[in-house]
């Protein structure tokens, strides 16, 4: 996948999470990254989103069968553990997607911030 295709798909994630210009797409390696505030919240990569995930996420997401991003360098594999591609029918789901990812982007410290120092906000979903 084409970088500036990379970037389309996550332009268009993007868009279903938050409204226009609430989220900042960035080049991240070879793909484009989610950062909302500072924060980086996901990327795509190869054409999967990936969402940073705590504990809770990540119990949810290997349920779902997903997998973390990981990568090849230096003749071994990297595996990050942060970072979990989302579920194909949380894909499909605009209201489940957007619930996701402000998961996500509340578990991801901003710059200069410790999560420790965030105060998390949590809303009832209706």
């Amino acid at each position: 996948m084409s970088s500036e295709a990379t970037r389309r798909l996550a332009l268009d994630f993007a868009s279903q999470i938050a409204p226009a210009g609430c989220i900042d797409i960035r080049r991240f390696f070879g793909g484009s990254a989610l950062v909302r505030n500072g924060a980086q919240f996901g990327f795509v990569m190869k054409g999967t989103l990936y969402l940073r995930v705590d504990k809770a996420m990540r119990a949810e997401f290997e349920a779902d069968g997903s997998e973390p991003f990981s990568y090849r360098a230096a003749g071994r594999e990297v595996t990050v553990r942060r970072y979990y591609a989302v579920p194909a029918h949380v894909i499909d789901d605009p209201a489940l997607l957007h619930s996701y990812a402000e998961r996500a982007l509340h578990g991801t410290p901003t710059p200069g911030h410790r999560l420790s120092d965030t105060l998390l906000a949590v809303t009832p979903s209706a």
